[in-house]
């Protein structure tokens, strides 16, 4: 197993608070839910951050959790949280380059564990939709108590909605005021057709200042 040092996701009381909520209910959602894949419409929506700031809370919570960062394309996980070292991903898996225990990568937090992207296949789509990544997702679920996957955004390529057939429910991340209705509506259409149920959706980088209703709703919990 590999070890990686993630440095650091800082939030404020109110961040903190609202992964919270979202942890308490996920796991309200149904014991059932283990697997759980997280997509947007589209890029810069923040579907990373909010994922990877959901698995840390889980942890804080006393959850063994793993990370997949299945977005093959246009990773922004090892960038973002400087990862050290370099990293064998899911890529050199799905391609029979690396064994499963050669991609986990162990964390400074207990109970975290992450599978990075790895390097950019020619082939993302065709991987995702291998019995290996089928076959990850099944060994995974019996030994952790949550797999949150990283998928990129539905409403620019497939690949979320072949990995939304092998979990077992999908939250949308959607940007206040970048995406419109109807497009949302449309991705939502599009992930319903896999068959994955859909158990909620997160309202992301919403400004609190010109929300008001947000902010009275926040005080109230």
């Amino acid at each position: 197993m590999q070890e990686v040092i993630l440095k650091g996701i800082t939030m404020d009381y109110r961040s903190s608070e609202a992964y919270k909520t979202l942890r308490t209910n996920i796991e309200f959602s149904g014991a059932d839910k283990k697997v759980i894949v997280f997509t947007s419409c589209t890029a810069n929506e923040g579907k990373s951050t909010v994922s990877m700031s959901l698995a840390n809370s889980l942890v804080e919570g006393g959850k063994k959790v793993l990370f997949i960062d299945a977005d093959l394309r246009k990773s922004v996980l090892v960038g973002r949280y400087r990862v050290t070292g370099e990293v064998k991903g899911l890529s050199h898996f799905l391609s029979g380059q690396a064994r499963i225990d050669e991609v986990l990568s162990k964390t400074q937090e207990p109970g975290l564990h992450i599978i990075f992207s790895g390097i950019i296949p020619p082939n993302p789509a065709e991987l995702l939709e291998s019995r290996s990544f089928e076959a990850l997702l099944k060994q995974t679920r019996n030994i952790y108590d949550y797999v949150i996957v990283d998928a990129p955004p539905l409403g620019s390529v497939i690949d979320s909605a072949i990995i939304a057939k092998n979990c077992d429910a999908a939250i949308m991340v959607i940007s206040s005021g970048q995406i419109g209705r109807k497009f949302a509506m449309d991705v939502k259409r599009q992930l319903e057709k896999t068959g994955c149920p859909i158990i909620g959706a997160v309202l992301n980088k919403v400004n609190m200042k010109q929300n008001k209703y947000y902010d009275k709703y926040y005080g109230k919990y």
